[in-house]
């Protein structure tokens, strides 16, 4: 199969005959047809990413598929030039990038999923529910709380919980429905932003270690500043009114706390790896995994406790099983962002890369290509701007890395096809939260954008 590709390429694109280079040698296909082919299959595949709502193919899929594409034409290209062993390690280093990322997101997926099993977050909801908050309190609240859950939980899982708190109060009020989702994507957007742990994008910088743990949260007040400008505009469009309350009273399960209190443990584990041992941050959340599959045994063996609090009725108790767990994660996206990586890193490894970079950074300069990454963003998914950002590596000061990671973090509020948070929820509260519901929105949210950049170059000048 090798050999049918070497010939394909050396016969149907002649331009690509470059001269053979000496071993260890790296190839310009930038004005090649195989650079042109990997850019045109890139963004083939991002439209399909970004039409996942209209064609319901799964956003992965594509992206998957372009990645083996791109590196079978770069490795037949290498292959017909005498240069055997630069593809074949290239692709190994950017699965060593991928396999920390996505063993870190998978431990953090399966403590969301063991509490959402745990019933943690639909007593959270019912207890909103209860509490008989107006629209614009619980428009308030839901914002809040957005903000304050995802810098833990993520965005995503934050905007999703958030959502059915309000898709539940909201009942067919779709006014109140969709103002309340946009609130959430950009509170959810702009908590995850000043926390490693708070979006794929601040955990890609973290564990990059171009920012340091600490350092993140230089970004606090400019992530409080992108999420209340808009809000406070748009509370006066939220409906008052007051949402009828079912009463309904949902228990955490035996073991809900622990499970929660374990999930920080991780993090404190895998902050502590980074931090004091110099170890990848990614060991200690795999150590922490071993916390919930300890705790995950006990559960099991005492299950005989849990029929004491359903009455005896032990036919309704389910095994906590820490598999089932894992098994439940956001595969599509452990698999897009899979495939964002080995695609980007082909592109970077094509050249065109460190050609952007010298655009952007040298010739535009730091602050205006930073601030060209968000608005990037709300069109095109954060994570393989974040990624060629990193893999570019222009020489910035911290304050421009911190403004690069705000402005990616919040940018894709911008649109609801910018982030994981707004995708989800359009599936989600499908009818009720939509595109043009939030683009309609967003020259407000552009002034909550705009202002955020503008307070981190303010307070955090002496980073620049």
């Amino acid at each position: 199969m090798i050999k049918l590709l070497m010939v394909f390429f050396a016969v149907m694109l002649p331009g690509l005959a470059v001269a053979s280079a000496a071993e260890g040698e790296l190839l310009d296909l930038t004005n090649h047809m195989v650079g042109y082919a990997a850019i045109a299959i890139f963004v083939l595949a991002y439209v399909f990413v970004m039409a996942e709502e209209f064609t319901h193919l799964r956003k992965s899929k594509p992206v998957v598929l372009a990645a083996g594409v791109i590196w079978a034409m770069i490795a037949a290209v290498y292959a017909n030039n005498g240069l055997t062993t630069q593809v074949e390690e290239a692709v190994r280093h950017n699965l060593l990038e991928y396999a920390e990322l996505m063993l870190f997101l998978l431990v953090a997926m399966t403590y969301i999923n063991a509490m959402d099993e745990r019933q943690v977050f639909d007593a959270l909801r019912s207890w909103l529910i209860r509490k008989g908050f107006g629209f614009r309190k619980l428009f308030w609240f839901t914002g809040i709380l957005a903000f304050l859950i995802s810098p833990v939980a993520d965005n995503l899982t934050t905007a999703l919980l958030m959502s059915a708190v309000v898709m539940a109060v909201g009942g067919t009020n779709t006014k109140f429905v969709s103002i309340s989702c946009i609130n959430i994507v950009v509170a959810a957007n702009a908590g995850g932003a000043f926390s490693p742990f708070g979006d794929i994008t601040t955990l890609m910088v973290w564990q990059k270690g171009v920012v340091q743990f600490s350092g993140f949260f230089a970004l606090f007040v400019p992530s409080v500043v992108n999420f209340l400008v808009p809000a406070a505009i748009m509370h006066f469009a939220v409906p008052n009114e007051q949402p009828v309350a079912d009463g309904e009273d949902i228990p955490m399960k035996r073991g809900a706390k622990r499970i929660v209190a374990l999930f920080l443990l991780t993090i404190a584990t895998a902050v502590s790896f980074h931090n004091f041992l110099y170890l990848p941050p990614v060991l200690g959340m795999m150590t922490g995994l071993a916390y919930l599959q300890f705790f995950g045994f006990y559960l099991k063996k005492t299950m005989h406790r849990d029929e004491a609090m359903l009455n005896g009725k032990l036919g309704d108790v389910v095994p906590f099983d820490v598999f089932s767990k894992i098994a439940r994660s956001e595969w599509d996206t452990l698999l897009f962002f899979y495939g964002v990586v080995l695609c980007v890193g082909g592109l970077g490894f094509i050249g065109y890369l460190s050609l952007t970079s010298e655009v952007m950074y040298t010739q535009w300069g730091a602050t205006n290509a930073n601030i060209a990454v968000g608005l990037l963003s709300a069109i095109v998914d954060n994570i393989p701007v974040m990624f060629a950002v990193l893999t570019m590596n222009p020489d910035m000061s911290q304050g421009q890395w911190l403004l690069v990671t705000l402005t990616a973090g919040v940018g894709g509020s911008l649109l609801s096809i910018g982030s994981a948070a707004g995708v989800a929820l359009m599936g989600q509260a499908r009818g009720q939260y939509t595109f043009f519901g939030h683009l309609k929105w967003a020259p407000v949210i552009a002034l909550g954008y705009v202002a955020s950049i503008g307070v981190h170059m303010w307070i955090n000048a002496n980073l620049f």
